[in-house]
């Protein structure tokens, strides 16, 4: 069984507070593009965008990429 210091708590806790405001202004962002795109005639239905993710922390330097698809119904 590993024991969990408190730095280690304050750094968790330090990366979800960041994670989730990543979380919820990029969901923010996703939205309002694919609505700009529907009203512009750019997207008209059932297409499959694909994303792209980058995490960047250059005085550690870190680069951590994630790929991935979002289904965009009708």
């Amino acid at each position: 069984m590993t024991t969990t210091t408190p730095e280690d708590e304050t750094l968790n806790l330090e990366i979800r507070k960041f994670l989730k405001r990543v979380g919820i202004s990029s969901q923010r962002e996703i939205e309002m593009a694919v609505h700009q795109a529907r009203q512009h005639g750019r997207l008209t239905g059932d297409e499959v965008l694909r994303v792209e993710m980058v995490l960047t922390i250059p005085s550690l330097d870190l680069m951590h990429r994630i790929d991935g698809e979002i289904v965009v119904g009708s």
